[in-house]
């Protein structure tokens, strides 16, 4: 008989929304085990300025039965003041992520789901962090992490993440987006379900590069790598222009968008259904989901925080987990 997954969560960024987030949601009885991995003193602390109770249970290491949830502690350095940064406690917020993806991979944990971080103040504290995406990877051993965002009706990844715009015509190789495709096919194939996706990919440039004449990217490296794809068995349409990829005409019978770069796909899906948007790590040994948002550190304590995006995230973390959880 299968069991409930069980879902390690890191609040993220202590001066931020996630713990307000955490404490929201845990007013209600869970729908799976969910591990929440975090500073016991900070939660009990914004939970009381929420006016809220939180009862946690010590985590075991295993779960079974009814869903429950738990507290893995991990301490921070220093309390932390609701929308205040403080860089003494970055260190805390890289940590909660470490321990949750070594239980992922030790199978202690189903899945993985995170809330908001803060790059500015990790980098500000001397740690090396340009996202969730590159530091699960790096830490799992993930060759090609693709960061999706998905909503009910439409998921757009991406071929570059958080890098300068001025970068990103350079990471457009061929051998970057054939593995970017492959990661996005194999896993809506495997994650999703979906026997044979169907993928609309974006050209870089206006136009789609006007047959090269406003750009070359399109005519050096994706018709190339599309036509090699569709070859092999794929189902790829493109390169199509950005600017009509997400009309109704283009999506229709699409699983799936490729975008080369951040706000070219993100802008669009955030404005699709921003309150329903899931960020999703493709390309890991674990499911891993989070928010869409950032830490709104202008609403932490306040009471007045949507948890549209984090339930959902909880949502699709066990979706995703079930179908591989056995008893």
């Amino acid at each position: 008989m299968a069991r409930p997954p069980v879902l390690a969560v890191t609040p993220g960024e202590p001066a931020g929304i996630g713990p307000d987030l955490c404490i929201m949601l845990a007013q209600s009885p869970p729908a799976t085990h969910e591990v929440l991995i975090s500073d016991p003193d900070m939660l009990a602390q914004r939970a009381a300025r929420l006016g809220l109770r939180l009862q946690l249970e010590p985590w075991p290491g295993r779960a079974d039965g009814e869903p429950r949830r738990f507290i893995l502690p991990v301490t921070a350095a220093r309390p932390a003041d609701p929308g205040k940064l403080d860089p003494a406690n970055s260190a805390y917020v890289t940590r909660t992520l470490e321990v949750a993806v070594d239980g992922c991979l030790r199978a202690e944990f189903d899945a993985l789901v995170t809330g908001p971080v803060h790059k500015g103040v990790i980098n500000d504290a001397g740690i090396a962090f340009t996202g969730h995406t590159e530091m699960l990877a790096q830490r799992s051993g993930a060759e090609q992490p693709v960061m999706m965002l998905a909503c009910p009706d439409l998921r757009v990844a991406l071929v570059t993440i958080h890098v300068p715009l001025a970068q990103v015509s350079s990471l457009i190789t061929r051998h970057r987006v054939s593995s970017v495709l492959e990661v996005l096919h194999h896993d809506l194939r495997m994650r999703f379900g979906i026997a044979n996706p169907v993928i609309v990919v974006c050209g870089l440039n206006p136009h789609a590069g006007e047959s090269g004449h406003l750009g070359s990217e399109e005519t050096e490296v994706l018709i190339p790598v599309v036509e090699e794809l569709i070859g092999r068995g794929m189902r790829l349409k493109g390169p199509v222009p950005a600017d009509t990829a997400f009309i109704p005409s283009q999506l229709r019978g699409a699983d799936a968008v490729l975008a080369m770069y951040h706000d070219q796909g993100l802008a669009v899906v955030k404005h699709h259904d921003f309150a329903n948007t899931v960020n999703i790590t493709l390309g890991l040994p674990f499911v891993r989901t989070s928010v869409d948002h950032g830490t709104a550190l202008d609403l932490a304590g306040s009471g007045r925080v949507d948890t549209s995006s984090m339930r959902a995230a909880l949502a699709m973390a066990r979706t995703l987990a079930t179908r591989g959880v056995v008893s």
